[in-house]
């Protein structure tokens, strides 16, 4: 009681005082603090305190005078997280933004910088396949809704890469099959990949394997139709003169020549906000 009493006295003491000098109690102004909190973001966003950015952005979007404001603020806390690689708290803090700014004009940034945190962690994924799945189906869905967009001709190219490392887990199962003598379940996964990842690097061998398997099982023609589309699309291949062999057992390999790999990946990430 006595507390209190002792806080309201000092109270009433200073704005005595205050009167008595002629000056005001300075408020300040909620647009000039949300300005001051937006440009320390900014700052320490600059200067590659990207964490420390984050936690100002987000500070800065309960106090942003307009929608459109607390909306980019928003938008940049999820970007941070993306950058800093806290790739499920960026997906959490991004998905959030679409729910509470839905007409905001950067969604579509939004909705690419969630598929590039899906797809950076399966980067990493040795074991599980259902990641690199579930990735694959969002960046096809982002593609189909905006196929005009840079962003989407960067997701073509991660996509590609996506595939290429579902190709590569179907044929290292199916030769594990063939080498356990399980035919059915290696066939299986091998028309896998010639039906569905013909574009990636592993189609050829995939043919190959499924003329040898047909071969060793006694399905002459199954093997002959294989080797046909083998022939007919990857000719020059060595995995064609390994499947023309089979059939041609005096014919001699050729070795192939050591060529220099020339090839880069580029990977350019947007992140320029319009």
């Amino acid at each position: 009681m006595l507390n209190k009493l002792f806080i309201s006295l000092f109270s009433i003491m200073l704005l005595y005082s205050c009167s008595k000098n002629e000056k005001t109690i300075s408020i300040p102004d909620p647009k000039e603090k949300s300005i001051e909190v937006y440009k320390e973001a900014l700052n320490a966003l600059e200067g590659g305190d990207i964490f420390f950015a984050s936690k100002k952005f987000s500070e800065a979007e309960l106090i942003m005078p307009t929608i459109e404001q607390s909306a980019k603020a928003a938008l940049m806390n999820g970007f941070c997280l993306y950058t800093i690689r806290f790739y499920d708290q960026a997906i959490e803090s991004l998905t959030r933004y679409k729910k509470k700014y839905p007409a905001d004009k950067n969604i579509i940034y939004a909705e690419y910088l969630i598929n590039l945190s899906h797809y950076e962690q399966v980067l990493d994924e040795k074991k599980d396949i259902a990641p690199l799945i579930m990735s694959k189906r969002k960046i096809e869905k982002f593609i189909k809704k905006y196929p005009k967009t840079d962003y989407s001709l960067d997701l073509r190219f991660k996509l590609d890469l996506i595939n290429n490392q579902l190709a590569a887990k179907e044929l290292y199962v199916a030769k594990f099959y063939i080498q356990t003598k399980k035919w059915i379940p290696a066939i299986n996964r091998l028309k896998n990949i010639v039906e569905n990842y013909s574009e990636t690097i592993f189609v050829e061998e995939a043919l190959h394997r499924l003329v040898e398997v047909y071969y060793t099982v006694g399905l002459t023609d199954e093997a002959k139709k294989s080797a046909a589309i083998l022939g007919y699309n990857y000719n020059s291949s060595e995995w064609y003169e390994q499947t023309y062999k089979i059939f041609n057992k005096k014919y001699k390999v050729k070795k192939p020549e050591k060529n220099k790999d020339d090839g880069i990946i580029k990977k350019t990430l947007k992140r320029i906000l319009n």
